[in-house]
């Protein structure tokens, strides 16, 4: 699958070294010569595209810095931190193990735009890529602290009282499915004095629970931190963009809340706009109100709700999906980060993490992925059935009601449909999604 913001395939078939080494050359060409940022989740098939990433960029006069298994926002702020010309994220996120993708980073250290993404799909399909010769090759080396310098970016964030996150002396379970987040996890929460228990803290690939950190998926978390009796869990995502809570109750929050908590947090420190997708539960919105607020909302993708953050120079923003994007240090979803800051907020206002999600209004929401053979067909039965009901469709189709609302639309990532709605209830949002079906 090709996109503005990379590609990603199911290894050895849709994607092989060849495409991965063209579309790397065509990014390095995009970039110019000069340093590109290289980083990996934890994959077994990691080590064999990252060395065709490598090739690729020398050939066209790239010089690559390795930083390793990280995060992707750590990719992101090693752009900026190392004065690179672009970054390259080998990573497939959420999707299964079989899957894996390169996102392209610009300089400025956030994921391509659709003019910049055009640009290098546009080089790669015309084979314009500039290789170079011998004398002119770039050069690769690997840098070691990135992860140590990632924590410390976090801790010197203005905001975060570490002396009083440290004398709570939290108990932490943490749950980071063997992907990239093991060591910076463990690192920034015993730098912030908690008492850490990791599962899965391996990096090694082998993810034992679905990646997405549902709420579903988080059986073994729920079950240690009732064990450990410990002030909270935390869960991500291969990559470590997506950032799920386990209250200390034992219960999985479930992903929505991430961002609502943080957007909690981060108004009573500074007011200003808050931005999240079209498909963020509207928690959001009761967050921010509170505050005398408003949120505004993008199509879906980290690259456009940054891109509308920039503008209207957000003090927040990020995605239900469990991504929160802290402007202060970086334009990137960064589960990290938002750690530090959902524990600040719970040893600034001397609440439990279970305290603080019933300060939130309580929704249903239901999520789920339909395989259809024309896309554009549901989505235009979809507007008939709705029509002269309040509606957004700049991204698919979000049919908007007074005290609910159902999108619909094509996943960028995965060859299907998602259809997402939130309402009071469990049966007001169960029958937006049965009608969904039943036009499909």
């Amino acid at each position: 699958m090709i996109s503005v913001a990379g590609i990603r395939g199911v290894v050895g078939q849709s994607l092989t070294p060849e495409n991965v080494s063209g579309f790397a050359a065509a990014f390095g060409t995009f970039c110019g010569q000069g340093r590109i940022v290289v980083g990996r989740d934890s994959r077994h098939s990691g080590p064999m595209l990252e060395s065709a990433v490598e090739a690729a960029l020398q050939s066209v006069g790239c010089d690559v810095i390795k930083i390793g298994i990280v995060p992707t926002p750590t990719v992101q702020l090693m752009v900026r931190e190392l004065g690179a010309r672009g970054g390259i994220a080998i990573t497939a996120s959420h999707n299964p193990p079989q899957w894996n993708a390169l996102k392209f980073v610009s300089g400025q250290g956030i994921f391509l735009n659709q003019q910049q993404g055009r640009k290098v799909i546009s080089l790669f399909q015309n084979k314009q890529q500039r290789y170079v010769g011998f004398d002119d090759l770039g050069f690769s080396f690997r840098y070691q602290t990135a992860i140590g310098d990632h924590v410390q970016r976090i801790l010197d964030l203005p905001f975060l009282n570490l002396p009083l996150i440290r004398k709570r002396r939290y108990k932490v379970v943490t749950d980071t499915c063997r992907g990239a987040g093991g060591p910076i996890f463990e690192l920034l929460l015993k730098e912030l004095g908690c008492r850490v228990i990791s599962l899965y803290p391996e990096t090694n690939g082998d993810f034992p629970r679905p990646i997405e950190p549902q709420a579903k998926n988080l059986k073994a978390l729920e079950a240690a931190v009732k064990k450990h009796k410990a002030d909270i869990g935390f869960a991500t995502d291969a990559d470590v963009d997506r950032l799920s809570i386990v209250s200390n109750r034992g219960r999985a929050l479930g992903e929505e809340y991430s961002l609502a908590l943080a957007v909690m947090f981060m108004l009573r420190n500074k007011k200003g706009p808050v931005v999240t997708n079209l498909s963020t539960s509207r928690m959001v919105e009761d967050a921010a109100a509170r505050f005398g607020v408003k949120v505004i909302r993008t199509a879906i993708g980290e690259a456009n709700v940054v891109g509308a953050m920039k503008k209207s120079r957000a003090v927040v923003g990020g995605e239900g999906n469990g991504g929160i994007i802290i402007p202060s240090l970086n334009y990137g979803r960064d589960a990290t980060a938002g750690m530090a800051l959902i524990l600040q907020l719970m040893a600034g206002s001397g609440r439990s993490i279970s305290q603080l999600a019933e300060e939130l209004p309580h929704y249903s929401m239901i999520k789920e992925t339909l395989v259809v053979k024309d896309p554009a067909r549901l989505l235009a039965l979809v507007k008939k059935k709705y029509a002269g009901q309040k509606m957004d469709a700049s991204d698919g189709v979000k049919v908007i009601f007074q005290d609910a609302w159902v999108h619909v639309r094509s996943s960028g990532t995965e060859p299907i449909v998602r259809v997402i709605a939130e309402g009071k209830d469990r049966k007001t949002t169960q029958g937006l999604v049965d009608t969904i079906k039943r036009l499909k």
